[in-house]
């Protein structure tokens, strides 16, 4: 019998790939971070001994969710400024907030803040893009969650860089400093086309392409975004990064609300990723992006939930729900974004954007055992005949009762293993005085 780190007897375990498959009374083994097997529970009982057992008997098994967008320490400015437009709510109340606040243990404390919600809501990565992403990095790693730190650029000066050139000397360095760190990795993240101008956004390519990096951009968020540029440019902003030559399979443009079939095909074919915030886009009555006609023309699309300023929360399994519905609606069809597909986009897919699907985003063996328990024993979950679909239409993030990040358990019943919650609640008092004075 061979003895191993782990073994976690489940009713059942949806691995991802391959899709739409669920093993009943299954067991996924663990060792040194990484999943060795999955196999039938009572043959796991006969084969291996685990230091540590689980015995879920009520839960399904499923891969973390990858969070493919997000603004961690936004979760400081949850509900300050609601029910607002885009850019009122930017310009009149997020920027000068952050204009008067932003420090190092704004970043800290909101990011903390972030990963405590994330992780007892699943999420086992986030892609992150803000200010002093040297903290977010921090953080992530002190808490044991996976993270993409986002390396942003912008051109006008805050108080972490003067100018893009320094957003970026100061992004490289931090890229430099975690390049080996099993759980971070540090792709760039150009806030926008409409706060990046040319000559930064040729330099990060040239950057991103010799490193082998990805780059992470809010794309045709609004249409007031597009009519802007196209008066002030001629061009459509999506054009414009095609023409820079940023377009290829290492770029992730985020919402993607605004778009024609041309321009779907176009991005198809250069091989990009999207990623679907749609929960954050409703709310600010940003638009709705195609995702049916996205995903048809071959598009690897994921999810995201934005920060927590515009969303107001950082709940996936609420993103996976307005996902399919939304996508439906949308579409004029009740099969187009299935139970299945907003799972995918939700784990597997995120990995894929991410440039991480070799290592996360589906209960493989070999992957890294990143690994969510939910429980499926709720009346709000009953009667149960199918568990991805009750995960994706009727579960809550409530139910997740325990999460393994690299074999690392960061939530066992509930009960969050790296964050102090009453200490964390202070901090979050005195932020809410602050900001509100």
């Amino acid at each position: 019998m061979t003895v191993v780190d782990t073994l976690i007897h489940a009713r059942w375990i949806i691995p991802v790939e391959p899709e739409s498959v669920t093993y009943e009374h299954h067991t996924l083994v663990v060792d040194s971070g990484r999943i060795i097997d999955l196999l039938p529970t009572e043959i796991a009982k006969q084969k291996y001994r685990g230091t540590t057992t689980e015995n879920l008997a009520y839960h399904a098994l499923l891969p973390g969710l990858v969070n493919s967008h997000a603004h961690a320490a936004m979760t400081l400015m949850r509900g300050i400024a609601d029910d607002l437009q885009l850019m009122d709510w930017l310009q009149n109340h997020i920027w000068p907030l952050e204009q008067k606040w932003m420090c190092e243990s704004f970043v800290k404390d909101g990011t903390d803040l972030a990963i405590a919600e994330m992780i007892l809501g699943g999420t086992t990565c986030f892609n992150d893009m803000y200010f002093f992403p040297e903290i977010t990095a921090a953080q992530a790693i002190h808490h044991g969650i996976r993270a993409c730190v986002g390396l942003i650029v912008i051109d006008f000066p805050t108080v972490w860089a003067e100018n893009s050139d320094a957003y970026i000397e100061k992004g490289l360095a931090l890229h430099d400093q975690l390049r080996h760190h099993p759980l971070i990795s540090t792709p760039f993240a150009p806030h926008a086309p409409y706060t990046v101008s040319d000559e930064p956004l040729q330099k990060i390519k040239a950057i991103v392409d010799e490193m082998e990096l990805s780059m992470h951009m809010h794309v045709h968020e609004t249409l007031h975004e597009v009519e802007q540029a196209q008066e002030q440019t001629g061009k459509r902003p999506l054009q414009r990064l095609h023409e820079l030559g940023l377009v290829n399979p290492s770029f992730i443009a985020v919402h993607m609300t605004q778009l024609t079939d041309d321009e779907i095909a176009r991005f198809a074919k250069a091989g990009a990723h999207i990623v679907h915030c749609p929960e954050s886009n409703l709310k600010l009555a940003s638009g709705f992006c195609p995702v049916a006609k996205c995903i048809e023309a071959g598009i690897n699309v994921a999810l995201g939930t934005d920060g927590a300023a515009s969303n107001n929360d950082l709940d996936m399994f609420g993103e996976m729900r307005t996902a399919a519905l939304l996508g439906k609606a949308v579409g004029g069809n009740a099969s187009a974004i299935p139970a299945m597909t907003a799972l995918r986009m939700a784990t597997i897919n995120g990995a894929k954007a991410l440039g991480l699907d070799n290592e996360i985003g589906s209960l493989s063996i070999g992957k890294a055992a990143d690994v969510i328990a939910v429980d499926l024993s709720h009346l709000e979950t009953q009667p149960l005949y199918c568990p991805i679909s009750q995960i994706v239409y009727a579960a809550s993030r409530q139910q997740v009762t325990d999460v393994w990040v690299a074999g690392k358990r960061l939530l066992q019943q509930r009960r969050l293993t790296t964050v102090n919650v009453d200490e964390l609640k202070v901090k979050i008092a005195e932020w809410r005085e602050r900001l509100s004075a």
